[in-house]
């Protein structure tokens, strides 16, 4: 098995709240790309955005993914890295690639303001066409799918953790 753990799943579905769960279930440390991305930058992600445009904040996003450098770490990159072969195929090599799945009308009704969030909208996107988009990167992109619908975080964490000891034991 692969020395780290890679969270990948539309805004809102947990990569977060499961990923610190998970790194302390596996002792691994938690790597947060978004902060990672602001602390470096010494912007918010929104502002980021604001600034650079949707294409200047991938450019961003991807230079900061493909150069992650870490050991036994639940990584949680932000939704949009699915958008960077450059990044996914780095947090492949470097990491098992787990996919949060999710209802659209779960993201929905979790998201709240999409702008306070950071998430990276294309012009013109609605959060559906954005799920249409993404949702097909994120399968092909995985090692493991984990379909978070009717589960709380702590019953996710605990069948990602089974998955991922079995896959350890296996290695």
């Amino acid at each position: 098995m692969k020395p780290n753990v890679t969270m990948i799943g539309m805004p809102s579905s947990g990569k977060s709240t499961i990923g610190v769960l998970l790194a302390k279930r596996l002792g691994y440390s938690f790597v947060d790309v978004d902060i990672v991305i602001q602390e470096r930058e010494g912007r918010l992600l929104k502002e980021i955005i604001a600034g650079e445009g949707m294409e200047g904040f991938l450019k961003v996003e991807e230079r900061i993914n493909a150069g992650l450098d870490v050991t036994r770490s639940v990584i949680a990159p932000g939704g949009s890295v699915i958008y960077s072969e450059k990044a996914m195929r780095h947090l492949k090599e470097i990491s098992e690639v787990v996919y949060l799945k999710m209802s659209y009308e779960e993201m929905e009704k979790r998201i709240g303001n999409v702008v306070d969030r950071g998430v990276a909208l294309k012009p013109g996107f609605t959060l559906r066409d954005l799920y249409n988009e993404r949702a097909p990167y994120y399968e092909m992109y995985a090692d493991l799918i984990i379909d978070e619908e009717g589960k709380t975080p702590g019953e996710t964490v605990d069948e990602l953790r089974d998955r991922i000891e079995a896959m350890m034991n296996r290695a």
